[in-house]
């Protein structure tokens, strides 16, 4: 549950979009003036390819307006367009500058792609590029002296490391920020934020392959009066008490969350109303028979809790939470230290 792979390319679409968009104007403007360049000068199969790549320019513009496939467009677009510039290294009347069009291809990877994607993109047609000119420049001793070579080589080398190396650290920054974000600075479970996006993308593959969700809600007893006898920090501390038991008793899909002050609320994934009972009270019996110990006073803890299964409860996680809250007043009301299962007519044990 702690995969930020999906918010991350959220947070990126945004600005790849506007990456994307000012190549494309870039390719429009220089494919009508290479175009005309290369008629003047008799490359008319090449001034072909520059203003096919403008009209396609032209097109991807307008279809990644309101695209929800924004990855897909700069793949489709991406490829062509090194593939031009790898055409237009073989043709007979470019000039040896042409080469120097490499350079671009790692930093347009990396904004685009990403580190990965971006990276076999960039080292592939890099590579191609390295092919063409020795291939096509073999037989000239001014082109293939070692010294411009090299510096043509380390050159490519540098660009190519420091755009993967920004990328990189990029990703890594915007995922540290975003599990910020998504955190309770407390306890060190996920906030409301964080199980919202999880829920939302759980809901869909439950919705796709017919699996159960089941969200609980629970609230620990007399915690006011736990602050009012031990103090705040020791308030603190019982539930940082709690989320480490949390943790102990759930699987690494599942997600617990902090929804605010004593109250915490958990996903769990592949989970029906009866599981999730079970769930519930394996983390009651944990919380109840594990004391908190803090100097030389012992502090018990209870909660109480509620049950709600997707579909049958509701179909989003306000009604879910909704319905897993009302169960768990319940419990308040019948006594506290026990839980109260979807159907809302079995209670689990009190002790």
């Amino acid at each position: 549950m702690e995969s930020y792979k999906e918010p991350l390319r959220e947070l990126a679409r945004p600005y790849r979009k506007a990456v994307l968009k000012a190549l494309l104007v870039l390719t429009i403007m220089g494919g009508a003036l290479f175009a005309a360049l290369n008629i003047s000068t008799g490359s008319y199969v090449l001034a072909a390819v520059e203003m096919a790549m403008g009209a396609y320019a032209i097109f991807v513009f307008r279809a990644i307006r309101y695209t929800r496939h924004l990855e897909r467009w700069i793949i489709a677009y991406a490829i062509p367009f090194f593939t031009a510039m790898m055409f237009a290294m073989i043709t007979p009347r470019a000039t040896s500058t042409v080469h120097a069009w490499v350079l671009l291809i790692p930093i347009i990877s990396h904004l685009l792609m990403g580190r990965r994607l971006g990276l076999a993109v960039a080292v592939f047609y890099m590579s191609v590029a390295a092919i063409i000119f020795m291939f096509k420049h073999q037989g000239q001793a001014d082109m293939m002296q070692a010294l411009p070579i090299t510096n043509i080589a380390v050159i490519s080398l540098c660009i190519l490391v420091f755009s993967h190396v920004y990328e990189v650290t990029r990703e890594q920054s915007e995922r540290q920020l975003l599990k910020i974000a998504q955190t309770d600075t407390l306890t060190g479970l996920a906030n409301r934020a964080r199980l919202s996006d999880i829920f939302e993308r759980e809901q869909q593959r439950a919705r796709r392959y017919n699996t159960p969700i089941t969200i609980l809600a629970l609230d620990l007893d007399h915690f006011k009066a736990v602050n009012d006898r031990y103090g705040h920090e020791t308030g603190d501390m019982a539930l940082q008490h709690v989320a480490r038991i949390f943790r102990e008793c759930l699987r690494a899909t599942d997600l617990p969350a902090r929804l605010g002050g004593e109250e915490f609320g958990i996903l769990l994934t592949n989970t029906n109303s009866q599981q999730g009972l079970e769930v519930a009270e394996k983390i009651r019996v944990a919380v109840a028979s594990t004391p908190l110990h803090v100097n030389n006073d012992v502090i018990r803890l209870t909660l109480s809790g509620g049950v709600a299964e997707f579909g049958t409860d509701g179909d989003t996680l306000r009604d879910l939470v909704r319905e897993a809250d009302r169960r768990l007043y319940h419990a308040k009301d019948a006594g506290r230290n026990q839980i109260i299962p979807a159907d809302n007519r079995h209670p689990g044990n009190v002790s």
